[in-house]
């Protein structure tokens, strides 16, 4: 299988920004690697086994490390399960699963079986969202709560506002890798600006193999099916996944709606104070 790395050394340079973001948690961790039917799954543990399991899923084009920094509190309610999605800039396998049928969340499935984990807690931003949702369309059993931040998924945004303020500075980006088109790209999707997400976008846009797959969207029949309680954070200002139309669908197709939050001021990649909150609330939960 050709790998999704475009070079070694693009391939080292993000894996470095890797380990540096996981040495900024300054926190006692754990490598877990669970061999899976789809491929190899790099897991990032913390917290004490007598905690309540909570998985934690990051999205797309992401790795563990950026959900842990997100959330550095949940350790001490759950112990917590950070996942490096498959295909993704990250440690686990290079197998790129498909978004149209239930891989993604057979994958989790066999994940948490291997692991040997029981009513699990399932959080997740963006893409990690729609591994969440699949998840819960493949097997929910084992699942105990969800919550879901400016998930993927539900609705989409305006196709021509997302190619022309997302899609094509990224690829304007890969062309001439100047500074200003990545800027433009994160200014658009971030609602407070992020170093480490320019040093790492940077790397991956230029070395990684991006899956610019469309993002399907839930079926109401699949989504009326969840038992499973959902708490969703929507994000008034994203223009991927817009807030208000994302709840208004919510509300109409998951009879499991728990809770629903609007970020007021939220583009797409929330802020620390929205991050605090949404934090709270899976504590508090």
């Amino acid at each position: 299988m050709k790998s999704l790395y475009k070079s070694e050394i693009g391939k080292k340079e993000i894996l470095n920004l890797y380990d540096q973001k996981l040495k900024d948690l300054q926190i006692d961790f754990r490598y877990r690697i669970v061999e899976t039917k789809f491929g190899k799954t790099n897991i990032i543990v913390i917290g004490e086994a007598t905690k309540p399991p909570l998985l934690l899923i990051h999205g797309s084009n992401g790795c563990a490390p950026i959900s842990l920094v997100t959330y550095p509190n949940l350790y001490k309610d759950f112990q917590i399960f950070a996942v490096d999605v498959l295909a993704q800039p990250n440690k686990s396998a290079e197998n790129r699963l498909s978004m149209t049928d239930n891989s993604y969340g057979e994958w989790i499935n066999n994940l948490i079986t291997k692991l040997d984990l029981q009513n699990v807690t399932l959080a997740g931003f963006s893409f990690g969202g729609l591994i969440i949702l699949k998840t819960l369309i493949q097997n929910e059993a084992n699942i105990k709560e969800v919550f879901l931040a400016a998930p993927a998924f539900i609705i989409n945004g305006n196709p021509l506002v997302l190619l022309l303020k997302v899609f094509i500075p990224m690829k304007l980006f890969m062309k001439t890798r100047k500074a200003k088109y990545i800027e433009k790209f994160l200014k658009t999707l971030f609602t407070e600006p992020d170093e480490f997400a320019l040093q790492y976008l940077s790397k991956v846009i230029q070395y990684f193999e991006m899956d610019f797959t469309p993002v399907p969207i839930i079926k109401k029949e699949d989504a009326q099916l969840i038992t499973t309680p959902i708490t969703l954070f929507a994000a008034k200002n994203d223009i991927m996944f817009p807030g208000m139309k994302m709840i208004k669908r919510a509300h109409k197709i998951f009879p499991s709606l728990k809770k629903v939050f609007l970020l007021e001021n939220s583009k797409h990649v929330q802020n620390k104070t929205d991050n605090i909150q949404i934090e709270k609330v899976i504590l508090n939960s």
